[in-house]
């Protein structure tokens, strides 16, 4: 189980190689929802999201043969370049199973960064087949991206450095996905703000940990149909356990919120965020979770989206 203290103690090992990333307010924001809104730019992380919080604590705690042996994770983009980008920094091999429908930016990014990417088919079941073949094949040794007590802990440095920078909060909004990020962000939140509630915002079109906190119980979609594509991944029995002791509530957004959000982000901020971390901005607009007269943390948790289709539309009409 993790604790505060090693969220701080995990900090204090990573604190001189990640971004210390900003946190941005937004007047037309805390006019929206009547409250004081605090954004944790994690889009401005190195690699472009929170992951390499999760990523680079881990490999630095690897014994001297576990980073002989190199390592290998599956992911969808965000953890998939941290590992890659960590791996780098420290001198260890790494191995990264992809889903074929994964963002080409978040393939290019990955295999820039040096790992070996491998393609699979866009299932969770293909993911870990084929990263488990890797595994017996090579001896890797597998980072999973977030059913991993290290893994959460650096995740919660988001959170931990948001709360020391702005101070007591009364409710802090967070994407979930596998949980890894909600766990550590939980943690930290109920630790230095015993009296803040924790929101975690899911798509609607991908609502399994929305299923699983009402149920009790883990359950899991057959498909997640989101363009929040890091939030396409299941709770484990680890994460889950972490979320119904700190969670307060669990709430959908549409697809449209979301963009509705990016674009506000986008167009108000100036800040580009990817969709799934405009999830929690689109919970917050949303008006589900009453915040007036608050202070409300937001976990932005990353900025990584493939703008092709963008420049291309630019393109065209310069050739025009």
């Amino acid at each position: 189980m993790v604790i505060l203290k090693e969220i701080e103690d995990a900090y204090k090992r990573i604190k001189n190689t990640i971004n210390k990333t900003p946190v941005m307010t937004s007047r037309t924001l805390n006019a929206l929802v009547k409250a004081k809104v605090f954004c944790k730019c994690e889009n401005f992380q190195r690699m472009g999201a929170f992951k390499f919080r999760g990523a680079y604590n881990t490999l630095k705690q690897l014994s001297k043969e576990e980073k002989l042996k190199g390592v290998i994770t599956h992911s969808s983009g965000n953890h998939a370049q941290a590992l890659a980008l960590s791996a780098k920094l420290i001198g260890i091999k790494a191995t990264v199973v992809m889903p074929s429908g994964s963002p080409q930016v978040k393939i290019n990014a990955t295999k820039g960064y040096g790992a070996e990417v491998v393609l699979c088919e866009n299932t969770l079941a293909s993911r870990e087949e084929t990263t488990n073949k890797l595994i017996a094949e090579h001896g890797y040794v597998l980072i999973h991206p977030y059913d991993n007590d290290i893994i959460i802990r650096g995740a919660g440095t988001a959170a931990l450095e948001l709360i020391k920078e702005v101070g007591d909060l009364d409710f802090v909004f967070c994407p979930v996905g596998g949980g890894g990020l909600l766990s550590g962000t939980s943690i930290a939140t109920k630790g230095l703000c015993p009296g803040a509630k924790v929101i975690a915002v899911e798509p609607k079109n991908a609502d399994d940990a929305y299923k699983s906190f009402q149920a009790g119980k883990i359950i899991t979609n057959e498909t997640s149909n989101t363009i929040a594509d890091g939030l396409r991944t299941h709770l484990c029995e680890r994460t889950f356990k972490i979320i119904k002791d700190n969670v307060d509530q669990v709430i959908l957004v549409t697809e449209q919120q979301i963009i509705d959000a990016m674009r506000f982000l986008w167009e108000r901020m100036k800040i580009v965020v990817e969709p799934s971390g405009s999830v929690p901005i689109a919970g917050l607009l949303s008006g589900q979770v009453n915040v007036e007269n608050t202070r409300v943390g937001v976990i932005l948790s990353g900025g990584n989206i493939d703008l092709e289709d963008f420049f291309r539309f630019l393109q065209e009409k310069i050739k025009g």
